[in-house]
């Protein structure tokens, strides 16, 4: 007796992989899923730029962020012709700038809290308190005048 067919894509596991599904996958999925070969991945993994974790069995999972991650390794190298090297330039450089933000949002919060604390503790006075007073100077002496030399 033959088996009933599961229609196509109706089941969520049917579709392969998805970022934002909080899933993993392994290889074999995400290599169909993506249409390219499992060395492929394996690959990407040698040069550093997919990092998947491993089961006790030492068996590949992809997780979300490695799917985000594969998806701007194939636009880099297929839409934009660049090689791996490149690919791996750019995310680190893509790294830097996301650490950097990160960096700066924590200054600037820091910051306005900073500035926060100031005005609630009267920092204007306290400034004009610290300053010392001196009365006003020429920056640079005037230029003496040379005497002028007849020919």
């Amino acid at each position: 007796m033959p088996r009933a067919r599961r229609s196509a894509g109706t089941d969520a596991s049917d579709r392969g992989p998805s970022p934002g599904s909080g899933r993993q996958y392994m290889i074999s999925v995400v290599a169909k899923s993506y249409g390219i070969h499992p060395q492929t991945l394996r690959l990407y993994e040698r040069e550093g730029l997919l990092k998947p974790s491993r089961t006790e069995g030492n068996t590949r999972l992809y997780s979300e962020e490695d799917l985000r991650q594969l998806e701007v390794i194939l636009n880099l190298t297929r839409d934009l012709g660049v090689n791996l090297a490149g690919v791996e330039i750019i995310l680190n450089m893509r790294r830097k700038m996301e650490q950097m933000q990160q960096e700066v949002g924590e200054f600037v919060s820091w910051v306005n809290l900073e500035l926060a604390r100031a005005a609630e503790e009267g920092w204007e006075e306290r400034l004009q308190e610290a300053l010392v007073h001196l009365p006003p100077t020429a920056l640079a002496p005037p230029p003496e005048e040379e005497p002028r030399r007849e020919g």
